[in-house]
C-alpha cells in the first residue's frame, strides 16, 4: 500500500458516513431492548432498523477497507513521535476490527436467538440465518456484541478527541479528513 497526496473522496465519505451510523446504531440499540412488548410493531421495526444499520455499517467498512488497500492513505505526519504513529496504527487496526466484528456478532446473535425474528434489511431484503438457535450460544454472542460494541464506541471517542488535540495543535489531520 502505497501513501498518496490525501484521502479520497469517496474515502472521506465512508469515514463520515460510518462515524453518524456508529453511534446511531448504537443508540438505537440501547432503545429497542427498553421498548415495550406491546404493541410489537416498534419493538419490531426498531430491531430491523438496528440490524439493517449494522449491515450497512459492515458494508461501507468493507468498501472503505478495499479502497484503502486499493488507493493506500496519506502519508504519516513525519513530526509526530514513533511511538505515537505505532499507537495510531493499532488504533485503527483496533478500529476497523471491531467496525467489522460488531456487526457480524449481532447478526450471530439474531441468528442464535431463541425467538428466531427474522433479519430483513430495511424491511425488503431477508437475510437467512446461518445458526440455529441456542440459548447458550446466543446470550455470549450478544454479550460481546454489547460489550465490543460499547469498546468500539469508547475507542473512536478517544479517535475523534485525538484528532481534534491535533487540529488544535496544527496538524492537518482533521482538515486531511474534511476536504481531502
Amino acid at each position: 500500500m502505497s501513501a498518496t497526496p490525501g484521502w479520497s473522496r469517496a474515502q472521506r465519505r465512508l469515514h463520515w458516513w460510518v462515524a453518524a451510523l456508529v453511534p446511531l446504531t448504537l443508540g438505537l440499540g440501547f432503545l429497542m431492548v427498553e421498548l415495550p412488548w406491546r404493541p410489537l410493531a416498534p419493538k419490531f421495526l426498531a430491531y430491523q432498523l438496528h440490524k439493517s444499520f449494522g449491515v450497512v455499517v459492515f458494508g461501507l467498512v468493507a468498501w472503505r477497507l478495499l479502497l484503502r488497500w486499493r488507493r493506500g492513505r496519506p502519508a504519516e505526519d513525519a513530526a509526530l513521535p514513533a511511538w505515537q504513529r505505532r499507537a495510531a496504527g493499532l488504533v485503527h487496526g483496533v478500529l476497523y476490527g471491531l467496525l467489522l466484528a460488531v456487526p457480524v456478532l449481532g447478526y450471530l446473535s439474531a441468528a442464535s436467538a431463541p425467538a428466531q425474528v427474522p433479519t430483513m434489511v430495511f424491511m425488503l431484503l431477508p437475510v437467512p440465518h446461518v445458526l440455529g438457535p441456542d440459548e447458550a450460544r446466543f446470550l455470549l454472542l450478544r454479550a460481546l456484541h454489547l460489550w465490543l460494541a460499547l469498546g468500539l464506541v469508547a475507542l473512536a471517542l478517544g479517535h475523534a478527541l485525538m484528532a481534534l488535540r491535533h487540529h488544535a495543535a496544527g496538524r492537518p489531520v482533521l482538515r486531511g479528513m474534511w476536504r481531502g
